[in-house]
């Protein structure tokens, strides 16, 4: 039985994996967080990677208050760029294969189609500038890598738009959401329930690289909130505003479609459409009435 080492196991996605872990019949899993293990501590990282014996490791660990970033970058760079190079080349110096979460956020959204793996990246702000100075290490550390870029990540777990929406309807009847910035919500069980696929197709044959993973279709944050709205039975009246009149301290591409052919050519697997996948999280979330 394979053991994969889960970092950030107490966020949105690291939780998602720990859900999934209950009934898995082929994986062993380790879950760490920055209480259990610093990873900026190289010395404790190192003794952890000696005393455990692993076979792949996913890091879902990051700095990801992308506004915050404008005014931290050191930590951003700390936690997105530095921290996951040492674990990626720490990862190769024992033998461990390296799964690394990356972002949407490494390209400007000047694009109108959905970008490629091959697409150069051209990131905004500090958020995204640090994830891609991550990739790049990544890839030039550990030849046995593979970096998974995804976008709008929302579950029922840690800290996410569709938890946000569903706080703010408990006191709001009226909200504004953005409709100019347009990409794909990806349902975190969707995008955990593929890396682990993809990790079964590694044990069978080399594959390495960037991936694109998103749930299917297009959505801006305001068809978003509105399907949201719609499935909680929540009444709220949506106003759709743009860009500008929502101003925030990093800006954001405006267009992040991500092109899956490349996964789902490599994993043979049907990606769920972006509405199907919310309604599963949504109603299977909901109390019984």
């Amino acid at each position: 039985m394979k053991t994969i080492w889960i970092t950030g196991g107490s966020g949105q996605l690291g939780q998602t994996f720990h859900f999934l872990s209950q009934n898995s019949p082929i994986f062993r899993f380790l879950f760490t967080d920055s209480k259990r293990l610093d990873l900026t501590d190289s010395k404790a990282v190192l003794e952890f990677l000696e005393q455990n014996q692993i076979d792949y490791c996913i890091n879902t660990m990051a700095y990801t208050a992308v506004d915050k970033a404008e005014s931290e970058p050191e930590k951003a760079y700390q936690l997105n760029a530095e921290m996951p190079i040492f674990l990626a080349k720490s990862c190769q110096n024992f033998g461990i294969k390296f799964i690394h979460l990356s972002t949407d956020f490494v390209f400007d959204g000047q694009k109108n189609t959905a970008y490629t793996e091959s697409d150069l990246p051209n990131p905004l702000g500090i958020y995204g500038k640090s994830k891609r100075m991550g990739e790049v290490g990544i890839l030039e550390q550990n030849a046995q890598s593979i970096i998974v870029r995804t976008a709008w990540v929302y579950s029922m777990f840690g800290n996410n738009f569709l938890k946000t929406m569903l706080r703010l309807a408990e006191t709001k009847t009226e909200l504004g959401v953005v409709a100019d910035q347009i990409g794909t919500p990806t349902f975190a069980q969707d995008l955990a329930e593929g890396i682990l696929k993809l990790i079964e197709i590694w044990e069978k044959k080399p594959i390495n690289g960037i991936f694109h993973y998103s749930n299917e279709g297009l959505a801006s944050w305001y068809d978003f909130a509105q399907a949201i709205f719609r499935l909680a039975r929540k009444p709220i009246h949506l106003k759709a505003i743009r860009t500008e009149a929502y101003p925030t301290p990093a800006k954001r591409p405006v267009f992040s479609l991500l092109d899956k052919s490349h996964w789902k050519k490599t994993t043979d697997l049907e990606i769920p459409h972006w509405q199907d996948s919310l309604e599963k999280c949504i109603v299977s979330s909901l109390p019984i009435s």
